[in-house]
């Protein structure tokens, strides 16, 4: 008995430790990463309004997505384990505290967003942590005895990986079919030895994601889900033009320009893109006058942004830049000939 309970109180001591670590960046981050709390001086055209702190809040949920599309590039010609699982992790954290001060100074960063961003950050730090244990270690070995040539179910997971990136854009992860992909790898996997150890490592993967995907799924249907478009008041273009744009519904004329309806997400970029490349001008989004983008550029670049960091697997750099909605046009059209070009808009 004294031996299970001294057994007992070491799993409890691990745990805590653990749950201490992961603790650790959101206490660093309340602690550390306040700006002044300045509320909304701006007073809004349209009625439907949003949070202007959120353009700030919602990066971190993107840093992962693009987390996801670095993890990809770095396996699609190498292995898991030259992937940098620490190095994104911390790019989460430490892009997260410029962009709480931003969120304080714009309307405040709410309970509500912290909760969303803290979870999600000890959850994405959680499953690289466990994922790096593994490929530093039990991956790395199976990759020694596979030798340099990549397995058939490394490049399935590759392209695997390739693919949910690119759904995240526009589609929230737990809709994403994890257990198709573990079927796929039951169905793909030859004898060798590095197969065997994908299907199972991935494959326990996979259905870990499945049964928390579930839970969120449901979660979300039981709460709601959030508002799938915005409103934006749009100067310069005739309504013709503006109608053309696929995504953008007008709503009306108003003396200061053209109230319109669009998707958010990916989509808003692409329809706000085409606005400014035919000369119009975006007066407001959703009720605010302050925006963040993220721009890429081919190497370091003077950009005058809020945060930068490299990419991985590309020699590409990310910034994330503040500009003011009236400024924004100009901005995007800016960008190409300051050898950047534009990755994504944040909305709210």
């Amino acid at each position: 008995m004294s031996f299970l309970w001294r057994w007992f109180k070491r799993l409890l001591l691990a745990a805590l430790i653990v749950v201490l670590l992961l603790a650790l960046p959101v206490i660093r981050n309340e602690v550390m990463c306040r700006g002044e709390a300045l509320p909304q001086d701006y007073t809004a055209i349209v009625s439907e309004t949003r949070d202007e702190s959120r353009t700030f809040t919602t990066y971190p949920e993107w840093h992962i997505v693009h987390a996801y599309a670095d993890y990809a590039r770095v396996i699609a010609a190498d292995d898991p384990h030259d992937f940098g699982f620490f190095e994104a992790i911390s790019g989460f954290w430490s892009s997260l505290c410029p962009l709480t001060e931003m969120a304080d100074r714009h309307g405040g960063f709410t309970t509500e967003s912290k909760m969303t961003i803290y979870t999600i950050g000890v959850s994405f730090t959680a499953e690289l942590a466990m994922k790096a244990l593994y490929e530093e270690t039990l991956g790395r070995v199976a990759t020694w005895i596979r030798g340099p040539g990549h397995s058939p179910l490394d490049q399935l997971s590759a392209q695997q990986a390739a693919d949910y990136a690119a759904f995240l854009q526009q589609t929230p992860w737990y809709q994403w079919d994890f257990r198709a992909d573990a079927q796929a790898l039951r169905d793909t996997a030859t004898g060798v030895f590095r197969d065997r150890e994908r299907r199972l490592a991935l494959g326990l993967e996979y259905g870990a994601k499945a049964a928390y995907a579930g839970v969120i799924a449901d979660a979300v249907a039981a709460t709601g889900q959030d508002a799938l478009t915005l409103r934006a008041i749009v100067t310069g273009l005739a309504p013709e033009a503006l109608s053309a744009i696929p995504g953008v519904t007008i709503i009306q004329q108003r003396p200061e320009g053209i109230e319109v309806e669009t998707p958010r997400y990916r989509e808003l970029t692409r329809v706000l893109q085409r606005i400014a490349a035919q000369g119009g001008e975006i007066a407001e989004i959703a009720g605010n006058d302050d925006i963040l983008l993220t721009a890429i550029s081919d190497g370091p670049a003077d950009l005058g942004a809020l945060f930068t960091f490299a990419m991985q697997g590309s020699d590409q750099v990310r910034h994330l830049i503040v500009v003011k909605v009236p400024a924004l046009a100009d901005r995007l059209r800016e960008l190409e000939s300051d050898g950047a070009q534009l990755e994504h808009i944040h909305d709210y």
